[in-house]
């Protein structure tokens, strides 16, 4: 599977995601404060009453760092948790959950023809819109599933903006993330994808403009710690009033 300019080639996302899944989850905790940023943004969408009566939906679950950090911000929610990756949903669904978390193999993209529908209480997307195809009717279609005033939480990695950031990601990638996915998989496609993808992504303004753009409101952003401050932030925002 080859890797372009700009990385994989939207529809071969899953697939790669797929390749990698077994050792997915060693290697993301090998990383200082992955799970500990997951849970920082989920804080930050400041869930009431630790989700009591709430619905909310994990975009792009992955394995399921991103559903453990919900659980831990809204305990008493209910969580539908999606994911294009089969083999990454099938090591999700094999953890210990509440019966309260739901997880349901979809694309973004699919999700009314997979059944997940809203109004939901909030969304968090980890690591998701620079995977997509459409970001922008995706933004759109996630406002939508929102209602009016809920939260959106986008857990994301942006370095156009910095050439500190830049720096620090081509690091990291090339001296850490890319040798060890090579090593443990035996194909560094999936983390070559990640390095060029982070590479194209919108800058941190840009990706606001974003939201914007497609109808969130209060749109603004925080930064993590460690080596991923100015890296990886979490952007917030909300559905707003929806047009009567």
């Amino acid at each position: 599977m080859r890797v372009g300019a700009r990385g994989l080639a939207r529809d071969a996302v899953p697939g790669a995601f797929d390749t990698g899944a077994a050792a997915y989850d060693r290697l993301v905790g090998a990383n200082p404060g992955y799970h500990a940023h997951l849970r920082l943004s989920a804080a930050r969408m400041r869930l009431p009453d630790r989700g009591e009566g709430l619905h909310l939906l994990d975009a792009g679950c992955g394995t399921g760092a991103s559903t453990a950090a919900l659980v831990l911000a809204a305990p008493r929610a209910r969580i539908t948790a999606i994911d294009a990756s089969a083999e990454m949903l099938e090591r999700a669904r094999a953890k210990r959950w509440p019966p309260s978390v739901h997880f349901v193999h979809s694309r973004v993209e699919d999700l009314a023809e997979t059944g997940v529908r809203g109004p939901f209480d909030g969304i968090l997307a980890a690591y998701l819109i620079r995977n997509l195809t459409d970001p922008d009717g995706q933004l759109r279609a996630l406002r939508a599933m929102l209602r009016p005033g809920a939260p959106l939480a986008v857990h994301e990695y942006s370095v156009r903006d910095s050439p500190l950031a830049r720096a620090i990601w081509h690091a990291v990638c090339w001296s850490i993330i890319i040798p060890a996915g090579r090593v443990t998989t035996g194909d560094a496609t999936l983390y070559r994808h990640l390095w060029r993808s982070v590479l194209t992504f919108d800058g941190a303004k840009a990706f606001e403009d974003r939201l914007q753009r497609n109808g969130f409101t209060g749109v603004h952003r925080e930064t993590m710690t460690g080596w991923q401050r100015g890296v990886v932030h979490t952007f917030l925002a909300d559905a707003g009033k929806k047009p009567v």
